[in-house]
C-alpha cells in the first residue's frame, strides 16, 4: 500500500490538486483562498507546495493531498486513495478473493464494497438477458450507452437467486445481509431471501465511484409493492451523505459552477444523456425524507455545496415534490446558496420533458430557471390573484420565511422590492412583516446556523488547540520569545500536564511550520479568536437548550441576557476581522 501512496504523491502535487477544486491566489511562498470546509469571507486557507500540505487558520483544517480529498469529497482514506490513484494513473494492488489469508485480514467495509460490486455485475448480466426490462428502458428513452455508463441492471423476480449467486462467490450470510442485499426471515430456521426482486436496478456510488447502495424500480406493478425500493442504511451507505450520480456529476458541477437537483433516478440518467452531466438526484437518499433532521439535509448537500453555491431545483410539480423543494430551498438559502427552480410544464417531470419533448426542451427549462423567491411569488399570485388579502397572508406565511433565510442584506432588499412591485404591497409593510418573521424564526435560524457550523466542521477546537499548544510549548523552550506562552495556556483553559506525552511532537510541528515566519503573532491572534468563537458557540448551544427547557419565568430573562451577551461578543469578533 505504501508504494502506491508514494507513487501517487510523486505524480500529484498539492497545489495542482487543491487548485482544481478551488480558486487560489499567490501569497509569498504559499497560495491562499477561502476555506472550503467552513463559511468565511476573508481567505484563511493556505496551501504550501514546499511542504506538500494545506492549513486553514480559521477552522484548523490541515493535511496533505489524501486528507484534502477525504474532507472535500466526504470519503474514507481508501476512497481517497482510489480517486487519487485514478487521477495519477497508478494501479492499486489487488488481491484474489480465494486467498484465505487475505480474506481474513480484510476489513468489514472492504468486504461490503466487494459484495456490492459483485451484485452490480450480476444485475447487469440479468438485464442483458431480460427483454421486458430492456424494452421498458427503451420505452423511457434510455440509450444503450447510458445503460452501460450507469451500470443499470435487473433483479430477477425470484426469492433468492442473488443470495445463491453471492454464496457461490464465497460471501457469508453476514456480509450479504449487512450489505442490505438479502433479508433474514423472522423464523431463523428459514433461508434468507433477496431484498430486490423484479426491479430495474440503479447502483448508487460514493464520490470515488464505489457502489454503496441500490435503488430498484418495480418492472411490473403488482399493486402491493412500492414503486421504488432503496437499500437500507449500512456501514458503507449513509443516506444523509450521498446523492445519486454525484460520482459522475462532480467534475461538471465544478466546471459549470452550478448543479441540477432532480428527484428520480430516471430524471437523473436522462438528464445526463441529454448533456447535463452536472445533475444529481435525491431519490434513494435523504432529501425527500420528511423525518430527517436539518443536520442530515445539510450533510446531504455537503459536496454539492462545496463544488458550487449555485443550484437549480427540478422537482415534480405535485404536492410531495413542492414540499420537498420548499424544505430543501429553505436550508440551502440559509447556507448561502443561490437556489433556482427549473421552468417545466405542469404535470411534467424532467424525464417526461426529455423523452417526450426532447433535450432542447430540457435545456430551455434549465435556461429559464428562476430564483426560488420570484418562482414562489408567481405561484402564490397565480393561485390567489382574486383575493388580495389572502395574497398578503400567503406572502407573509409562505414567502417571507425564505427571504429571512437569505444571508445578503442587499439580496433581501432586492427581493422585498420585487415582491412589492409584483403584489402591490408597500415595501414598508413587507419590511414590518419581515421583522416579525425574523423575530419568530430567530431561534430556528440560530439552530440551523449551529447545525451548519457543526456539519461544515467549523467546530474544530481540537486541531486549533493542538497548533496553539505547540506554539506555546515551543516558545516556552526559547530564551527569546516572540509570543508569551502563558497567555496561550490561560486562554485555552487547559493544563500543560494533559499534553506532556506529546509535548515534543507539538513543539516539532510548531517549529516546522513557524520557523522564520513573519506572521506568528498574527496567526496566534486569529487562532485565539477562533477558539474563543468555539467556546462562545458551545455556550450558546447550552443556553439555547436551557431556554427551551426552562419552566421558571424568573430564569428566562437571565438566560436571554446571557444569550445576547454571547451574540454581542461574537459580533465584536466578526467586526474585528472585517477591520483587518
Amino acid at each position: 500500500m505504501s508504494s502506491s501512496v508514494d507513487q501517487i504523491k510523486s505524480r500529484i502535487d498539492i497545489l495542482s490538486l487543491v487548485g482544481a477544486y478551488m480558486k487560489l491566489d499567490k501569497a509569498g511562498k504559499s497560495w491562499k483562498g477561502r476555506c472550503p470546509f467552513h463559511n468565511e469571507k476573508t481567505p484563511s486557507f493556505f496551501v504550501s507546495p514546499e511542504r506538500g500540505s494545506y492549513y486553514c487558520f480559521g477552522c484548523g483544517a490541515s493535511g496533505d493531498i489524501f486528507t484534502f480529498v477525504e474532507e472535500f469529497e466526504g470519503l474514507d482514506f481508501k476512497g481517497a486513495l482510489k480517486l487519487l490513484a485514478d487521477k495519477a494513473g497508478v494501479v492499486l494492488e489487488t488481491y484474489s478473493r480465494d486467498a484465505k489469508e487475505t480474506r481474513e485480514t480484510k476489513s468489514e467495509k472492504e468486504k461490503l464494497y466487494e459484495v456490492m460490486e459483485e451484485a452490480a455485475k450480476f444485475f447487469e448480466k440479468n438485464l442483458a438477458a431480460n427483454k421486458p426490462a430492456q424494452e421498458y428502458l427503451k420505452s423511457r428513452g434510455v440509450e444503450y450507452k447510458t445503460i452501460k455508463d450507469f451500470r443499470l441492471g435487473y433483479a430477477i423476480l425470484d426469492w433468492r437467486i442473488l443470495y445463491d449467486y453471492l454464496k457461490s462467490k464465497n460471501f457469508s450470510d453476514k456480509e450479504i445481509e449487512l450489505a442490505g442485499l438479502a433479508k433474514r426471515p423472522e423464523e431463523k430456521t428459514k433461508a434468507m431471501y433477496d431484498r430486490f426482486r423484479g426491479r430495474i436496478m440503479f447502483p448508487i456510488s460514493d464520490s470515488s465511484g464505489r457502489i454503496i447502495a441500490f435503488s430498484g424500480r418495480i418492472l411490473v406493478d403488482d399493486g402491493k409493492s412500492a414503486k421504488y425500493l432503496n437499500s437500507p442504511e449500512t456501514p458503507i451507505f449513509n443516506k444523509s451523505s450521498v446523492l445519486f450520480g454525484i460520482d459522475k456529476a462532480k467534475d461538471s458541477i465544478r466546471k459549470n459552477n452550478f448543479s441540477i437537483l432532480v428527484e428520480g433516478q430516471m430524471d437523473l440518467v436522462l438528464s445526463h444523456q441529454a448533456g447535463f452531466k452536472n445533475t444529481v438526484a435525491s431519490s434513494g437518499t435523504a432529501m425527500t425524507d420528511q423525518t430527517l433532521s436539518k443536520e442530515n439535509i445539510i450533510n446531504n448537500l455537503g459536496l454539492v455545496c462545496r463544488l458550487s453555491k449555485n443550484i437549480v431545483l427540478a422537482y415534480d410539480a405535485d404536492k410531495a415534490g413542492v414540499n420537498a423543494a420548499n424544505r430543501f430551498a429553505k436550508i440551502a438559502l440559509s447556507l448561502g446558496m443561490d437556489v433556482k427552480v427549473a421552468s417545466m410544464k405542469e404535470g411534467m417531470d424532467p424525464a417526461d420533458t426529455i423523452s417526450r419533448e426532447g433535450p432542447d426542451a430540457w435545456r430551455e427549462a434549465i435556461r429559464n430557471s428562476k430564483h426560488f423567491i420570484p418562482f414562489m411569488l408567481e405561484r402564490i399570485l397565480r393561485e390567489l390573484s382574486l383575493d388580495q388579502r389572502k395574497v398578503g397572508k400567503a406572502i407573509e406565511g409562505r414567502l417571507l420565511p425564505f427571504v429571512n433565510d437569505i444571508e445578503s442584506a442587499i439580496e433581501k432588499s432586492h427581493f422585498i422590492k420585487l415582491i412589492s412591485d409584483k403584489s402591490g404591497i408597500k415595501e414598508t409593510a413587507l419590511l414590518e412583516d419581515l421583522k416579525k418573521v425574523e423575530s419568530e424564526l430567530k431561534y430556528e435560524k440560530e439552530d440551523t446556523e449551529t447545525t451548519r457550523i457543526s456539519v461544515e466542521k467549523k467546530l474544530r477546537k481540537d486541531p486549533i488547540e493542538r497548533k496553539l499548544l505547540g506554539i506555546a510549548f515551543w516558545q516556552e523552550s526559547m530564551e527569546s520569545r516572540a509570543i508569551e506562552p502563558d497567555l496561550i495556556f490561560s486562554k485555552l483553559q487547559r493544563s500543560k500536564e494533559d499534553f506532556k506525552n506529546i509535548k515534543e511532537d507539538l513543539i516539532y510541528e510548531a517549529e516546522a511550520f513557524y520557523l522564520d515566519s513573519q506572521n506568528l503573532q498574527k496567526d496566534v491572534d486569529e487562532m485565539l479568536l477562533s477558539i474563543e468563537e468555539e467556546y462562545l458557540n458551545e455556550e450558546l448551544v447550552k443556553k439555547m437548550i436551557e431556554l427551551k427547557n426552562t419552566k421558571d419565568d424568573k430564569l428566562e430573562p437571565e438566560i436571554l441576557k446571557k444569550i445576547n451577551e454571547i451574540n454581542k461578543r461574537k459580533e465584536e469578533i466578526k467586526n474585528s476581522r472585517l477591520k483587518k
